[in-house]
Formats: structure tokens, sequence, C-alpha cells
């Protein structure tokens, strides 16, 4: 053994393959599948009818998830041989931080859907690998819960523009409060796409008071919510009262804050959930209200859904810190172009702004090629919700392992040593 290939420097590829084979002597294979196609097979398998529509769905007839996987289809990668490539180093600066690799948990919203625990499982596992966790604005825990749990480690706060500023102020300052290194906000759900796949089940998340925790743990929508009753009073709903309503007033009240009785005759729970579906999202979102952004906030400000070229121009004309190349995982506009075939002219018309990358990546070959076409950072989002299903937080810890080890194993046998060697040479398109 040479002195670069010493115990001291083995990579976190080869770490990762030892412990998987050490423990397939001793009959243990991995909780988590390995490979994308059996992680999401195996998370379906465990997945509820309802929680696996919402968290795999897309919109339409999913033409545009189908194009994101195939985009990275589309470019191979060209290894170079007889380099020197025993130490690899995955880090990578952003914003002033350094990160152990090109990797951060996209926002997710609901993820109660998937494991009880939901984000706080999530927080654990970003925290003990080092990876951004942005916080989803359509959490299933508080903001700072997460926050407590992940100690100094890295943490953003993806924003929905609301229709009460008020709400986006405190949104804002309690993203602050709570250690937020950036404020990321997501441009593309001004209105929610037609999923076929809820709505031939008639099932919303939201409606059953899901997913709505950094709301009713926020002093600013109380407040929305007491002066609707008060001046807007909740009638009896507009339902026949079945098995089902009585689940859904149940559920409502299970995750409403407070003791559960008396928010059962209450109105609350009820009037939280119509206000949230009520004021949750602008569709009158301008580039005007991203220029106020820029005033409200220290953090830096990345922008979310960005496809275009001109936008990421306009973007870089107001001061914003980066943008994130993504079309919400294929979930919002059917037959949209896929994320990585825009992410080349974004890039070139992003001037001095980082450049983020999601929809679509399930390998760290897909990492690989992100970065090579332009991407400083790489978002993974429905694969850590498969392992959130599979195995709680320790299922997220082994799906970012799991990326961190494909994609240092992928440099090293393509011939390159850090991510900065990763340029467009080293892919090429398909013939």
């Amino acid at each position: 053994m040479s002195k670069s290939e010493s115990p001291d420097s083995i990579n976190a590829g080869r770490q990762r393959q030892d412990r998987i084979y050490r423990d397939g002597v001793s009959g243990r294979a991995p909780a988590v599948p390995t490979d994308p196609a059996g992680l999401e097979e195996a998370a379906m398998a465990v997945l509820p009818g309802k929680a696996a529509a919402y968290l795999a769905g897309g919109a339409g007839s999913e033409a545009t998830m189908r194009a994101n996987r195939a985009a990275f289809d589309r470019w191979s990668i060209v290894p170079r041989v007889l380099r020197d490539v025993s130490a690899r180093d995955l880090s990578v600066e952003l914003f002033g931080q350094k990160l152990p690799a090109p990797i951060a948990l996209a926002p997710s919203g609901v993820l109660e859907l998937a494991h009880e625990e939901a984000d706080l499982a999530v927080a654990r596992a970003a925290a003990e690998a080092g990876v951004p966790f942005i916080f989803s604005n359509q959490a299933s825990v508080p903001m700072e819960d997460c926050a407590a749990a992940m100690g100094s480690s890295p943490r953003w706060f993806q924003l929905y523009w609301s229709t009460e500023d008020e709400l986006v102020h405190s949104f804002i300052r309690r993203a602050e409060d709570c250690g937020a290194e950036a404020l990321v906000i997501t441009l593309d759900t001004t209105m929610l796409g037609w999923r076929p796949r809820d709505l031939n089940r008639g099932s919303l998340p939201f409606s059953q008071g899901q997913g709505i925790a950094q709301y009713t743990s926020d002093p600013v929508f109380a407040r929305i919510v007491r002066n609707r009753i008060l001046h807007e009073p909740v009638g009896k709903p507009d339902v026949r009262l079945t098995r089902d309503t009585v689940r859904t007033l149940v559920s409502m009240t299970q995750h409403y804050p407070g003791r559960f009785l008396p928010n059962l005759l209450s109105a609350q729970p009820r009037a939280a959930v119509e206000t949230f579906l009520r004021i949750y999202s602008r569709p009158s979102l301008t580039w005007d209200d991203i220029a106020t952004a820029r005033d409200l906030t220290r953090l830096p400000i990345v922008l979310k859904g960005v496809l275009h070229p001109d936008d990421a121009r306009r973007a870089a004309d107001l001061g914003i810190d980066g943008v994130v190349v993504s079309n919400h995982g294929g979930r919002q506009i059917d037959g949209g172009i896929a994320s990585l075939d825009a992410l080349p002219a974004v890039k070139a018309a992003a001037g001095d702004m980082r450049v983020m990358l999601d929809s679509g990546v399930r390998t760290g070959a897909d990492i690989l090629k992100a970065i090579a076409l332009g991407a400083d950072l790489v978002l993974i989002g429905r694969p850590y919700a498969w392992g959130l299903a599979l195995a709680g937080s320790e299922g997220v810890s082994e799906v970012i392992a799991n990326l961190r080890a494909e994609l240092d194993l992928t440099m090293g046998l393509s011939g390159l040593r850090t991510i900065s060697e990763i340029t467009s040479e080293a892919i090429v398109p398909q013939a």
C-alpha cells in the first residue's frame, strides 16, 4: 500500500462499500436499497396509497417527471485514466460556508406522510452528515424544532409567498432567528399544479391539517385565524357527515397545537385549515415582491423554480444571491422543460449568482453530470423521502451516505479529485 493509499486517506466511497460488504459477511443486507429503482419500489411497498400518491406523483401525465430522468440519460461521462485519484475532496464553499459535499436536502412538504417524525428525522440526518436541510414552508414540524435538533449544522428556509404580507415577514424573522443561512423563495407554486394521483383520490393533505405546522406555530397566522373566526364565522362545512368527514375533523384537531378536546369543540382547527388554503400562496407574485424581499432580510436570497435565462438575468440585476434550476420535481407543469436541460443557459445568464439544481436527481452520477453542466450545489428530494419512509432518520442518513459514496467513486473512476475539476469536459452528449 502506497503512502497516498493509507487508511487515513480512504475515501467516503470505499468506506461506504467496505461497511456494506463487511455487514454482508454476517448476512446483513442494507435495509435501504442502494439503487434508485429499488429504493422507490421499497418505499412504495410500505407507504399507504394516499401518501404514496402525494409524495411520488407529478403533474398531468407526468411527462415532466419522465423528462427530468431522460435529460440525465442524454449525457455520458467520459473517464480519464492514469491520474492519481487515491484521495478525493468533495467539499464546496457556498455563501461563506464550507460544505462536505455539493449536496443539500430539498424542501419537501408533508413529510409526516412518510414517517411520524417527519422533518425532525430529516433534520437529525442532515446534521449528522453536515449537509444543508432546507426547511419546507409546508413542513409537518415547526422550523424552530428542527433547528434545535441540528445544533450548528447548516439549514435554510423555503418561503411560499403568502397573500398576507405580515405572515411573510413573520416567517422570514423566524427563519433568521432559528439560524437559517439562506432564504429560498419558491416561485413555481403560486398555484397548485394539476396532480391526477391526488385528484383521483380526492386527497389533499393540507385539507386534513397536515403539512401546515409552520403556520399553526406562527403568532401572526394565529391572529389571522382568530380574526377570521370573529369576523367571518365558520359555519357548518358544505359536506355530508360521513365517517371520512369525522376522520378529517379529527385529523385537523390532532394537527392543531393545544389540547385535543378543547380544540375539537372549537372552530379553530377547521378555521386554520381553511385560512391556510385561502392565503398560503400568491398568484399575483411579481419581481416587485422579490425586490421587496431583498430589503426584508440580511440572509442570502435564492430563487427556486428558475428555468429561463432571462429570469436569471433579472434576478442577478436585483442582487439575488442564487437560483435553483427546478421544475418542482415535475409536480407543477406537465410537458415542461427538464431542469437539467435548462441548466446550461441559466448558468450562462447567472453572472455571479450561485446556481443550484433539483428535479430528477437520483444517483451520484447524476450529481456529477449536474455539476459538469454548471451546478454549484445539487438538491436531493424524493430519494431522501423514500429513505425516511423505510427507516426514519437512519434511512435518510443511509440515502445521503449512498449518494456521497457513489459521487466519490464516480469522480475517482473518472479521473477527478475535486469538485472544481468536474467541468463540461467530463461529459459528452449521447449521439
